[in-house]
């Protein structure tokens, strides 16, 4: 048996897993909330069901050893399972990191000079980093980057087009982001339609808070929504996507808005939140229900993104075998599926109602048996 200690660390949290490599079971999984910010929330779910307690946890550090105190304490402990690497989510990696990376000083340099890239997100995964290498010295760590699947990406989609030598100089350019979901949902499209992964072309959408879509020729990214940050691309729960450059322009000069009110708008208070008060796609969903313009009109914006992408990402594979929903709402909203999808059956995408619809959570099907295209909802990993 080999088992691995997966770790992804936020600002103020740590989320962990403890996986059995060959079955892929998940022996126990956890949370530690609310570090540095006076009494941590942990949670953890082992063998004997969900524990919840809290205690001070003032750094990363103290977050580290509250993982292993709730592993040890309800399971598994972790002195008793073969653990045998660490492996760490890391969301930027530059065009530098383009595989799984064992992490040693150079790489963290590495990752502290690209943090600019991602300066909500490296930072905080260099912390988790930090300790986890300190709280497991004997072990190997290994970096997965979300941006490394998509460094397959030609430069005509990876290439903005302003001036050559500022693009170079400051790292311009489109990197994309959800790597880790996009690979894996295009590998489980492909074996759930028997088919080999090199001949396999998907478009991927992972709906969630954060939103992107990649499209994916025979197993390799070709482009994707989000670019240089997450901003770009598809309405999210909190960010814009897509806008013209110049509105940002327009708000500074006209509204007298500085660039940290315009980042925090745009990043934090737009789209789904700006437009209709809530982030939470349900909150919408409802709203339309009771007959609430705005959010009819949040609703319309969201799946008309959508289908604009799908369609541009079909123009650029030739041939789609199948689109796939994955993440929170991908997984779960129906309606916004059969809104989104509505219109395209001219390129061969067909739902079927009752298919759509079926409260089954399993990898499954949603197409009608005689669409040409394929309709999967493939579920993540939690």
């Amino acid at each position: 048996m080999s088992v691995v200690l997966v770790v992804n660390s936020g600002s103020s949290s740590i989320k962990y897993q403890i996986i059995e490599m060959e079955t892929e079971e998940v022996l126990g999984k956890g949370l530690i909330e609310r570090i540095g910010t006076g009494n941590g929330a942990i949670t953890h779910t082992g063998p004997e069901g969900e524990h919840r307690s809290e205690r001070p946890i003032p750094d990363h550090a103290a977050g580290c050893q509250a993982t292993t105190d709730a592993c040890n304490t309800y399971g598994p402990r972790l002195d008793e399972v073969p653990i045998v690497a660490v492996g760490h989510r890391v969301v930027q990696g530059g065009s530098r990191f383009v595989a799984p990376t064992v992490i040693d000083d150079a790489v963290v340099r590495i990752i502290e000079e690209i943090s600019p890239l991602a300066p909500l997100h490296n930072p905080p995964n260099l912390l988790g980093i930090t300790a986890a290498r300190q709280a497991f010295p004997h072990l190997p760590h290994v970096a997965v980057f979300d941006t490394s699947f998509h460094q397959t990406m030609p430069a005509e989609a990876y290439t903005y087009a302003i001036n050559a030598n500022i693009a170079s100089q400051y790292q311009v350019r489109k990197y994309g982001f959800h790597g880790t979901s996009h690979k894996y949902v295009s590998e489980l499209a492909a074996s759930y339609l028997q088919l080999p992964p090199g001949d396999v072309n998907t478009i991927v959408l992972h709906i969630g808070n954060g939103v992107s879509a990649c499209a994916v020729r025979g197993g390799i990214s070709v482009d994707t929504s989000m670019g240089m940050t997450p901003l770009e691309g598809l309405v999210m729960g909190t960010r814009s996507g897509d806008i013209d450059p110049g509105i940002i322009f327009h708000l500074h000069r006209e509204a007298g808005m500085p660039i940290d009110q315009l980042d925090d708008m745009l990043n934090r208070h737009s789209r789904l939140l700006g437009m209709t008060g809530s982030s939470d796609m349900r909150d919408v969903l409802a709203s339309v229900q009771h007959g609430e313009g705005h959010a009819k009109l949040a609703l319309d914006v969201y799946c008309y993104r959508l289908r604009s992408y799908v369609g541009a990402y079909y123009a650029q594979l030739g041939k789609v075998d199948a689109i796939v929903f994955t993440a929170g709402m991908g997984e779960n909203a129906a309606e916004v599926r059969a809104r989104m999808l509505s219109g395209l059956e001219h390129l061969g995408i067909r739902l079927d109602a009752a298919r759509n619809t079926s409260p089954d959570r399993d990898i499954r099907s949603i197409s009608s048996d005689d669409s040409p295209v394929a309709v999967l909802v493939i579920p993540t990993p939690d």
